[in-house]
């Protein structure tokens, strides 16, 4: 059955020819591709408020170009809301690749006018939105000095996030950190509030991270001393909330309040809040996601 599509293009990657030919495909297939294509900051979101009756919206570009398309779903009410696809053309584009989206712009294309939509979960930060993770303190660059007898210990995807953490390790914030069963009064480096896993570039940050358990994951590192390294690893693959060093919860919200205004990034989206309030909102889109998608929990 054919299909009317909104295909919402970050201009930085417009000249893209494998994404050209891909919709030409499509098109000679039968489906009806509308494509618009961005210029500046806030046009994502605008052209979604401007969809009229599709069967399909699919944003094509970075973390960044989804996240706007997101907060644009978000402004409508819950009827109104395409089905969303993405097409992963930016940098990092953790959100789609955790998903399991294809890299090649055609399969991903193909997938979106294919396959099986799911109701996920967003976050909400205050009055933003994220798809997939708000980090603070957490840099994707990960430094040589990084000590290489944890990679024996962790292995390659632990160890990436370790050196990570340890690369950022340099500015604390105090602040009080609380949950629905606690609260937490402290200082510390590194946070990350995850609804999908990665984040920084392919790092699996909050690896139980579902997008449709109704729950947020949240991992907070405390400073590390140099003798304190291998504690840290280990708690790094326990993942349990009662570290000493690192701290893991699944949770329905989570509230921070910091001394002073502190840097969060929101799927790649730079903000800063001295008290914000996150939360998981249920089901609150749908999604094109490929079969055996490893963010969705087998009974939401």
């Amino acid at each position: 059955m054919s299909k009317k599509v909104q295909l919402i293009l970050n201009g930085k990657v417009a000249g893209n020819d494998a994404l050209k030919t891909a919709i030409a495909r499509q098109r000679a297939i039968g489906h009806t591709i509308e494509v618009r294509v961005t210029s500046e900051k806030g046009d994502a979101r605008r052209f979604v408020a401007e969809t009229g009756e599709v069967d399909l919206l699919i944003a094509a570009g970075g973390d960044g170009t989804l996240n706007e398309v997101v907060h644009g779903l978000m402004d409508r009410s819950d009827i109104a809301r395409p089905v969303l696809g993405m097409v992963p053309l930016g940098t990092a584009n953790d959100f789609a690749i955790g998903c399991g989206v294809p890299h090649d712009p055609e399969q991903a294309l193909a997938l979106c006018i294919q396959g099986t939509e799911v109701a996920i979960d967003v976050g909400k930060a205050n009055e933003h939105w994220f798809l997939n993770a708000a980090s603070i303190g957490f840099g994707a660059e990960i430094t040589a000095t990084t000590p290489p007898e944890l990679k024996h210990l962790l292995g390659p995807a632990a160890y990436a996030v370790m050196g990570a953490i340890l690369a950022m390790n340099v500015h604390h914030y105090r602040g009080t950190l609380t949950l629905p069963d606690r609260e937490i009064t402290g200082s510390g480096s590194v946070a990350i509030v995850g609804n999908g896993r990665q984040a920084g570039g392919g790092l699996q940050v909050t690896p139980r991270a579902r997008v449709n358990d109704g729950l947020l994951d949240v991992l907070t590192v405390r400073d590390i001393p140099a003798l304190a390294l291998l504690t840290a690893a280990r708690e790094l693959q326990e993942l349990s909330p009662d570290g000493e060093y690192i701290n893991y919860w699944q949770t329905p919200w989570a509230e921070v309040h910091t001394e002073d205004s502190i840097p969060v990034n929101l799927d790649g989206e730079p903000m800063e809040f001295s008290n914000v309030r996150y939360e998981a909102v249920p089901r609150a889109i749908r999604l094109i996601v490929p079969p055996n998608c490893p963010l969705l929990s087998a009974q939401p």
